[in-house]
């Protein structure tokens, strides 16, 4: 047995102990771990789950106060230790508060790109229908705007956002002074190819303090291969494009995500080589996504979880050899999961949330007014699946999209502590639910955890990571906490006395 839900009802007796609900994960052949419903975890020798369970542990022995201070056991019937474990909890969950932050706009289907792994049907460049109207731009703004969350971000994507530059330019004059008159703080972000970029945009960029997103698979020849577009010159593009940037904006306000193929799987070092040559400092290590038009493509992009989490495994020791080496990479999905498996807050991280992010922290407008739950619930809309199209800002209010039957629906599979395979799984606490991937994937928001991708992913990754923190050398245990406190290994090294 893997794992164990403890029994939060246990009547005490004179000098026993109460339990509160926990779950165990056996880590290898000697330790497992302990997960309580906050989050807290102590790592413990084979067994002592069922000491626990069948009341065999004693005061005296050396875990019992560990136990106690992390909130697995309670001997002290009044509420004082109650408080604490609520306080813990509130803390957790905090990104619940203030509601949808994320905000992204869609403002055109046009791309001169025609990416293998796309997940949208792209329009040419001279089909200028598929921008967003202005309209549904203001519409799209009024309805960010009300969200009761204090901090906001918008993220202008598309396609290709630079195709129609006018359109950004105009949701922009309109949604900072409405945020400004609202007392919100505003970021926004452009995820681009790079390919429009211009001096003129540079410009504009640098004077609204926008930031930009573009893609950098790799090499030149899993660039080119992962990205073709015409002349062949994608990475050429894009490497230059990311200069220009860092020259106009800053290191710090211009970013790279990469999208692992095929072609990726084989050449993990050689992806990560080239984030260190274009002197970025964090990677993610991203799968494929199964939606929309990438799903036509899966033969030549496709691969299995297996194959995905070998691919992690190297690249994440690689990583770790290049900061003990001295050069500063922190791989992003790693430090999502240390953050939420070592610090009392949760993480703003949509696909690891429960409730699920979907609705509640990101919501996305296409350049037609349609909202959706996720940029994946629109994906899934390319292939006529609506089931995540929560309404139309030309239509529908705020409190009608949240109202609707899709949300409710979507709702009721958003929570993994009540999910079957979730609910007594001990990594549940650092996990999410992502109903929109198991719609997608498994033709059922709840899934079946024991065959669903997702689930095989992290419980594998967590369980990694739990090994390198608990068996990892010392310099690896520094590395992943610097990931998670935001230093790097000579930053924690001066800390250490000598």
């Amino acid at each position: 047995m893997r794992s164990f839900t403890g029994i939060a009802d246990f009547k005490p007796t004179d000098g026993s102990y109460r339990l509160l609900p926990f779950r165990f994960h056996r880590l290898d052949k000697l330790n497992e771990i302990l997960v309580n419903e906050c989050g807290e975890f102590v790592v413990a020798p084979l067994g002592t789950t069922e000491t626990i369970v069948r009341k065999k542990l004693l005061p005296t022995d050396n875990i019992y106060p560990t136990l106690k201070a992390k909130h697995f056991i309670y001997d002290d019937y009044s509420s004082a230790l109650l408080d604490v474990l609520a306080s813990k909890y509130r803390t957790k969950f905090d990104f619940i508060h203030g509601s949808t932050k994320l905000h992204i706009f869609v403002v055109t289907l046009r791309c001169d790109h025609s990416c293998h792994y796309c997940q949208v049907s792209r329009q040419t460049v001279n089909k200028g229908e598929f921008d967003m109207p202005r309209e549904v731009a203001e519409a799209a703004v009024k309805m960010m705007l009300e969200t009761p969350s204090p901090h906001i971000t918008l993220e202008l994507q598309g396609g290709e956002p630079l195709l129609a530059f006018d359109t950004i330019k105009y949701i922009v004059s309109i949604a900072k002074p409405g945020a400004a008159r609202l007392s919100k703080e505003l970021d926004i972000v452009i995820t681009s190819n790079l390919a429009f970029l211009t001096d003129e945009i540079l410009d504009y960029c640098n004077a609204e303090e926008i930031k930009l997103s573009s893609s950098l698979d790799g090499p030149e020849f899993i660039h080119n291969a992962n990205r073709p577009r015409p002349g062949g010159d994608s990475y050429r593009v894009a490497v230059e494009g990311i200069k220009r940037a860092r020259r106009a904006l800053g290191a710090n306000r211009v970013a790279a995500l990469m999208t692992t193929t095929q072609l990726s799987l084989q050449h993990p070092r050689e992806i990560i080589d080239e984030y260190v040559r274009q002197s970025f400092h964090t990677i993610f290590l991203r799968p494929i996504s199964p939606y929309g038009f990438a799903v036509k493509s899966s033969h030549r992009t496709g691969y299995d979880m297996d194959a995905f989490l070998e691919f992690y495994v190297t690249g994440l020791n690689h990583i770790i050899d290049l900061n003990r080496k001295g050069y500063s990479l922190t791989e992003i999905y790693t430090k999502i999961l240390l953050q939420k498996i070592l610090m009392p807050e949760g993480t703003g991280y949509v696909d690891l949330q429960s409730p699920s992010g979907a609705g509640l922290n990101v919501l996305v407008y296409n350049y037609d007014g349609d909202v959706y739950a996720t940029d994946e619930a629109r994906m899934l809309a390319e292939m006529q699946d609506y089931t995540f199209k929560l309404g139309n800002v030309l239509k529908h209010s705020r409190a009608q999209i949240f109202t609707s039957p899709a949300f409710v629906n979507l709702l009721q599979a958003a929570c993994n502590q009540s999910l079957p395979g979730c609910s007594d799984c001990a990594f549940q606490p650092y996990c999410g639910a992502d109903p929109v991937y198991h719609h997608a994937t498994q033709g059922d928001m709840i899934g079946h955890r024991a065959t669903s991708g997702f689930c095989k992913r992290n419980m594998r990754v967590i369980e990694h990571l739990f090994s390198l923190l608990q068996n990892g050398d010392p310099d690896t245990q520094d590395i992943l906490w610097g990931w998670v406190t935001d230093r790097n290994l000579a930053e924690i090294r001066a800390d250490i006395p000598q």
